[in-house]
């Protein structure tokens, strides 16, 4: 298996949260198995879902992924799945334990950064423990790309 972006030989990403990092400041990433249907899985590995709008919360000692978007699965007629249905996301116990209670008490916020498929060939979500950026740290962020890109630049017209 290939990956689109070099990170682990064995990671195929299906979807990416690129704007995740831009409005939040992730302080802790944790990996979740998500509960899927097999037209939803094989829709997956087609690579056309959506999870930039997605979030996660927690729901009766469970962890749920609301507005994911796996979109239908062309040969499964009448078999097929809800696109944007939340889905059981499949984590221990003690970690769901922390994470809401991060969520409650701290104020942060679950955020999908990545669905992919391990080397095993399971659909494995990365899951940041985050919290929103205001305005002025997301100027800032600007401020800080667009001096690196500049930097690089001038240090590659001149050296």
């Amino acid at each position: 298996m290939s990956s689109k972006r070099g990170s682990d030989p064995g990671r195929k990403i299906v979807a990416e949260n690129r704007k995740a990092r831009f409005n939040y400041e992730i302080e802790q990433t944790f990996e979740a198995g998500i509960e899927l249907q097999g037209t939803e899985v094989k829709s997956l590995r087609q690579g056309r879902s959506n999870i930039a709008e997605s979030y996660a919360a927690e729901k009766g000692g469970e962890l749920w992924l609301y507005n994911a978007y796996i979109p239908e699965y062309l040969q499964a007629n009448r078999f097929n799945h809800e696109t944007r249905r939340p889905r059981k996301l499949l984590m221990h116990k003690r970690e769901i334990g922390k994470l809401a209670g991060a969520v409650q008490k701290e104020g942060k916020t679950l955020v999908p950064l990545k669905v992919y498929f391990n080397e095993k060939g399971t659909a494995k979500l990365e899951l940041a423990l985050a919290r929103g950026k205001k305005i002025h740290d997301k100027r800032e962020t600007q401020k800080r790309r667009e001096w690196e890109r500049d930097k690089a630049r001038l240090l590659k017209s001149h050296g």
